[in-house]
């Protein structure tokens, strides 16, 4: 037998792409096991309408939607009717081209149609009700039971063994890893277990210790009797499938009748634990009673969007189970606890097969050619596995499905949940507070508004206007003349200590880390194809002691997988704090509270010193991300406000002021410093992302290095300068193709113009190109730029 003993656990579409794709890559002792009967096992694929939308506002879902489309069209079970996305009211048409903008930054294919047009497409359309629509002719319709049939069938002529009407009972581990999975018809013995259990998963994984943040709801579908106007069309579809989000309800027909989805009703969540097994259900474990009550207002606004709905009747209905997640994205990847044991859930069919290539790549090779780091399992914070926040925000989930939500549009509960020792003094500082990660975080301060008056400070239009305020520029340019507070706390920050961790920093990242204590780099972590998994800041706080600021749990996880004995890796960010003071006068007030040389020649630009701020013990990082003068100044959370009280009163007569995230931002494109997660992510690498500086090939092997040697560098991060502001996620074009796509973007209030950061051919990333931005239903002119637009030489940093 080739590859590892794998057991997958679940025959849907995800357990049998899963399964399919692994077998695709050569290895053969694969079982597959469910407790329902082949094909149709009792899951939530089982009775899923198939509809494939590929436009979605990430990246990487909306790739994973386009390998489905591509290779269940290649096996028979796909039906490319194409979608068409309506508007009845003027924000949804305007979020529909912003919609379509997605679409074709992410290479898709689609226009946004005038009315006459949509009926055209979609003859039972009222045109009277109709402002426009969206129309993808890729999308279409999985046969959902046919791909998991076809699928699993290539598994097996591959050599893969299929076991239905088997329940998993337990899974067996020894040695921390993943031995053997425990059914009522016996053990099999397993390398590697893949749960893709749907709707079951938190159940399966539960039993290895796992939690996931997964809630089973159920959402309604009915399907008419026969429709007049349909008459004598016998086809398995005719008509674009339609998406009518003003009203929560989308709309597919099948011969002569239609079938109605809802998302408009109150949410149904269950237990995964209370779901009936396969042997007790009256039809299929994942259908439930129709509550008929709840979908009156979709059949009412079905019969107004399609007036030949009329002369129809509800024939058949259920309340189908489908799994939701606390954040909308899948969980995948491998147990933080137990070795082998991996995850592919909360899938739907629209992703099912991208999932399952995605998930086989990431087993076998250890990457993935997907960026999957939005997808990981190990992405949770704790709070954000407690049941109740993963219920409450799972079925507010299910209520926003087909919501309009801006970019900056913060959950509104539970919250708060996480504060930083200065809320206190936020507070007291009107700010208007963000959510990220369960932080409250400031955007910018109402105490700050007398700052506004005198300033040039453009308003953005009115959807860029959302979570917006003057003051956020006010804030940004008042950091530049004299000096400012920011809240860091919410960055995620470790300690790495212990026999051995100088030398697995230094193999771990792109860096040179055997310098001198004191010292403070800024580097990578790669994958093994040399894709950037993230940028961290590494301290070098004693021989065998650093502090690593990172970008996430995911960090905190793959630094514990690659430590060797010895070296232990901790959390420190619920423990501790951080301020930022930066600005032109930063060490004026800073440097009469310590009896630390905070000099040029005394610290140096990115050192670090541990010292006092007043009574407070700090550590002391010269470095800056907003490009001027300053330090970041951490402490222990119990002396965070005595900190923050310490540098307010001594910064008064400098004009020291807060300031909040909205003119971070700003001042961060600026001078040009990446976001990992927006600017770069897995797709890229450094040299591609302007990183090359960080990137140390001369220090001898790394993680990921010779996959960085491999990688071609065919495009670029460039800097961009409009008149205007865009939110992110827009493409852009040369000419009338689509080229690229904005990363971050923001209005630059000290250089006095928009600046969006783009990923773009690396031909046309060459200063003074023009190419255009797709904002809405407009195309903006757009200048690519050499970077920094602030302070090239560095003497405000360095200063």
């Amino acid at each position: 037998m080739t590859g590892p003993k794998v057991v997958v656990i679940g025959a849907g579409v995800v357990g049998a792409a899963v399964a399919d794709e692994l077998a695709l890559r050569g290895w053969d002792d694969i079982t597959v096991v469910d407790q329902g009967p082949l094909p149709a096992t009792g899951g939530s694929s089982s009775h899923a309408p198939g509809l494939v939308f590929q436009t979605n506002a990430n990246r990487t879902m909306t790739r994973l939607a386009q390998y489905t489309i591509d290779k269940l069209g290649r096996l028979d079970c796909f039906l490319p009717v194409g979608s068409l996305e309506v508007a009845t009211s003027a924000a949804r048409l305007a979020e529909l081209h912003r919609r379509h903008g997605w679409l074709a930054a992410w290479g898709g294919r689609g226009s946004v149609l005038d009315p006459d047009e949509c009926v055209r497409l979609h003859p039972l359309l009222d045109r009277g009700g109709v402002l426009g629509g969206l129309h993808v002719p890729a999308d279409g319709l999985a046969r959902a039971v046919r791909a998991v049939q076809v699928q699993l069938d290539r598994a097996a002529g591959r050599g893969a063994r299929l076991l239905e009407r088997h329940e998993v009972l337990d899974i067996r581990t020894s040695g921390g890893r993943v031995a053997g999975v425990v059914t009522d018809r016996g053990e099999l013995p397993a390398d590697i277990v893949v749960c893709a259990a749907g709707i079951w998963g938190p159940r399966i994984a539960r039993m290895v210790g796992l939690r996931l943040p997964l809630t089973p709801l159920a959402h309604q579908l009915a399907w008419t009797g026969p429709v007049p106007a349909l008459h004598g069309l016998t086809a398995e579809a005719t008509h674009p499938i339609l998406r009518h989000q003003d009203a929560d309800l989308y709309v597919r027909d099948r011969g002569d009748r239609l079938g109605v989805g809802y998302y408009g009703h109150r949410p149904l969540p269950i237990s995964a634990d209370d779901i009936v097994p396969v042997s007790q259900a009256e039809i299929m474990p994942s259908m439930l009673p129709f509550t008929a009550d709840d979908f009156e207002p979709a059949w009412t606004a079905t019969r107004e969007l399609l007036p030949a709905a009329r002369e129809a009747k509800i024939d058949d209905a259920f309340n189908g189970l489908f799994s939701f997640t606390t954040d909308n994205l899948p969980l995948l990847g491998e147990s933080p606890d137990v070795a082998g044991f991996w995850v592919a859930e909360a899938v739907w069919v629209t992703h099912s097969a991208g999932v399952g290539r995605a998930v086989a790549e990431w087993i076998v090779d250890g990457v993935s050619t997907f960026d999957l780091s939005g997808c990981d399992l190990n992405r949770f914070e704790a709070h954000q596995l407690a049941p109740d926040y993963v219920l409450a925000r799972d079925c507010q989930n299910y209520v926003e499905v087909y919501d309009i939500i801006h970019p900056l549009q913060p959950m509104e509960a539970p919250r708060p949940l996480r504060t930083t020792p200065f809320y206190p003094r936020q507070q007291e500082l009107d700010a208007a507070f963000l959510e990220y990660a369960g932080w409250e975080r400031p955007q910018w301060y109402g105490a700050n508004a007398p700052l506004v008056a005198g300033r040039r400070l453009p308003e953005p239009d009115g959807w860029a206007a959302r979570f917006w305020s003057p003051i956020v520029g006010a804030e940004a340019q008042a950091t530049r003349e004299a000096v400012a507070l920011y809240d860091m706390s919410t960055l995620k920050r470790a300690e790495v200590a212990g026999p051995g961790a100088a030398d697995f920093l230094h193999w771990i990242s792109t860096g040179d880390i055997h310098k001198s204590v004191g010292s403070v780099t800024y580097c990578l972590l790669l994958n093994a194809d040399g894709g950037i998994r993230s940028d961290v800041t590494i301290a070098r706080l004693g021989e065998e002691r650093f502090q690593v600021g990172l970008n996430g749990q995911r960090d905190v996880d793959w630094l514990r997988r690659h430590a060797p004995a010895g070296v232990a890796i901790t959390d420190l960010t619920a423990g501790t704090c951080c301020i930022g003071l930066w600005g032109p006068r930063a060490r004026d007030v800073l440097q009469p509270l310590t009896d630390a040389d905070l000099s040029n020649t005394g610290l140096r630009y990115f050192r670090a010193v541990r010292t006092y701020v007043g009574m407070v013990p700090v550590t002391a990082l010269r470095l800056s991300y907003v490009g001027e003068l300053g330090w970041e100044l951490y402490t222990t959370a119990d002396l965070g406000l005595k900190l923050w009280d310490t540098l307010w009163a001594a910064g008064r007569e400098h004009g020291l002021l807060a300031a909040g995230r909205g003119a971070f931002t700003s001042l961060r494109l600026e001078k040009g410093y990446r976001s990992f997660g927006t600017d770069m992510t897995h797709e890229h690498d450094p040299f591609e992302a302007g990183l090359d500086f960080a990137v140390k090939l001369g220090k001898g092997d790394f993680f990921g290095r010779d996959g960085l040697l491999r990688r071609p560098h065919d495009r670029r991060l460039a800097c961009l300068t409009l008149d205007g502001v865009v939110l992110g996620a827009e493409p852009v074009y040369s000419g009338d193709t689509a080229v690229g796509y904005v990363t971050s973007a923001a209005y630059g209030y000290t250089v006095g113009t928009g600046i969006a950061y783009a990923w773009l051919p690396a031909e046309l990333a060459e200063p003074g190109r023009t190419v255009h931005i797709g904002y809405f239903d407009r195309r903006i002119p757009a200048t690519v730029a050499a970077e920094p637009l602030f302070d090239p030489a560095m003497t405000r940093l360095k200063g």
